[in-house]
Parts: structure tokens; C-alpha cells; sequence
């Protein structure tokens, strides 16, 4: 297959996922902003007003970076899940497997449509906390590099778990049991230097929050970790990742019957 055929394949699936993600918009784009805009009024407003300045930022503008990234990591993840396994089920993916579109291609399409979602709603949800502080942008750079390689990564993982899952309920096993903890956790509501050591060290054990405060860098200019380590772990998950999906289709895993 040429190169002009593998793009056409891929902007094919990346134009389908997109068509997606707007034409249900309500079900897509409106509830995640809804529900951060609640975060933001709750622990930005009420709960933040008792709580003093973290690194010498007030409270709502701390957490503004990491409601950001939860909305990126939760619908990027979600968007691939939910459109892999729907192509599972409704056996419509043999279609793709059957062509000539690469495994590589297959995984860029879904993966690439699934950070276009969590990119979108990361940027309105950036929006609405305009309405309750003026966060200020450092380096657009490390703002932009953390963001994307977030929502790879999370893309990618909503296709692992949609290569493994049988049924619908095994969709939301990853996210409800394991990936919210992790984001919860991960110092989107907190510093971690707030907490007493053990669980400081335990807290490093959890990737979701060298990415919060690789992104929160990009805002404020200050990380509990370093910014550089931060943006390995997220290339080496991504790298990781890929060959796991790139492994996988290529076995047939969750795909045979």
C-alpha cells in the first residue's frame, strides 16, 4: 500500500471519529465541561476560599492546570474505548482489518481522533476557569507538549483495553476502579508536598501526576517534580503503549471469535 493510500486510510478514520465526537456533542463536549465547572465551584470557590495560596498562587488558579488535565485524560481514554469496542461490537472494524491500512495506521486514526476530543474539552474546560481566575501561561511550549503527549498516552491506553474488553461493563472496569484513583491522587486538588513523606514517595508511583505537574509548569512555573523526568515517563509510556496496541492487533487479540 502507498504512502497516499496508508493517509488517505488514516485521515479516513480520523474524519469518522471527528464526525463522531460532533455530531453527539451533547453526549460528548457538554457533560465533562459541566462536571469540571462543578469541580471549579465546589473546591475552587467554596472549599478554596479557606485555603490559602499553594506556591504562591491562589487555590482556584492551582488547580485550574489539573482540571484541565483530567478533562484530557478522561475523554481521550474514553473517546477510543468507547469508538474501538463499538467497532468491535457491531463487527464493522473487519472492515478496516481486512483492507490494506496498516496496523500503525489503524492505531494513529483512533488514537488521533481520541486526543482531538480530550484536546477540545481540555481547551473549554481552560474556558470556563477564565470565569472564576486569570491563569497565567508560562512557556506555551510545555504546555502544549503535555497536553498532546497526555492524551496519546491515554488514547492509547482506551485501545488497550478495548482490544481486551468482551463486553460493555468491561469498558468501565479500567476507568472507575483504576484510572480515576490514579487521577484523584495524582495532585490534581494538591501539593504533594503537603503530604506527610510516606505518602510523598508513594505518590511518585503514579504517573498521572508527573503529568499534572509537567502541564502545571506550563501555567505557573513550579512542579513538585522534575518537569524533565516528567516528560520521559509520559514518551516512554507512549512508546510502550504502541508496541503493546502494535503487538496485539497484530496477534488478533479480542478481535478473533
Amino acid at each position: 500500500m502507498s504512502w497516499n493510500e496508508q493517509y488517505t486510510a488514516y485521515a479516513t478514520i480520523v474524519r469518522k471519529e471527528a464526525t463522531r465526537v460532533f455530531r453527539i456533542w451533547p453526549q460528548t463536549l457538554i457533560p465533562p465541561v459541566v462536571t469540571q465547572t462543578l469541580y471549579f465551584l465546589i473546591f475552587g470557590k467554596l472549599i478554596g476560599s479557606q485555603i490559602g495560596d499553594i506556591h504562591g498562587v491562589s487555590y482556584m488558579a492551582f488547580i485550574v492546570p489539573g482540571l484541565v488535565m483530567m478533562a484530557v485524560i478522561n475523554n481521550s481514554f474514553v473517546n477510543v474505548v468507547g469508538s474501538f469496542f463499538s467497532a468491535k461490537f457491531q463487527r464493522s472494524i473487519e472492515e478496516i482489518l481486512v483492507s490494506s491500512a496498516s496496523n500503525r495506521v489503524i492505531i494513529a486514526g483512533y488514537v488521533t481522533g481520541g486526543v482531538v476530543r480530550g484536546i477540545i474539552v481540555g481547551a473549554l474546560v481552560f474556558l470556563v476557569s477564565l470565569f472564576f481566575t486569570r491563569p497565567v501561561l508560562a512557556p506555551p511550549g510545555i504546555i502544549v507538549s503535555f497536553i498532546v503527549l497526555t492524551s496519546v498516552v491515554f488514547a492509547l491506553g482506551g485501545f488497550l483495553n478495548a482490544i481486551f474488553a468482551k463486553k460493555f461493563d468491561d469498558i468501565s472496569i479500567f476507568p472507575t476502579f483504576i484510572l480515576t484513583p490514579l487521577i484523584y491522587l495524582g495532585g490534581v486538588f494538591y501539593s504533594i508536598q503537603s503530604l506527610p513523606p510516606f505518602w510523598q514517595v508513594l505518590s511518585h508511583y503514579n504517573p498521572v501526576l508527573y503529568m499534572v505537574n509537567g502541564f502545571r509548569y506550563g501555567f505557573h512555573g513550579f512542579s513538585d517534580v522534575n518537569v524533565l523526568l516528567s516528560f520521559l515517563i509520559l514518551a516512554v509510556l507512549a512508546v510502550m503503549l504502541l508496541a503493546a496496541n502494535l503487538f496485539l492487533l497484530a496477534r488478533g487479540t479480542g478481535l478473533k471469535t
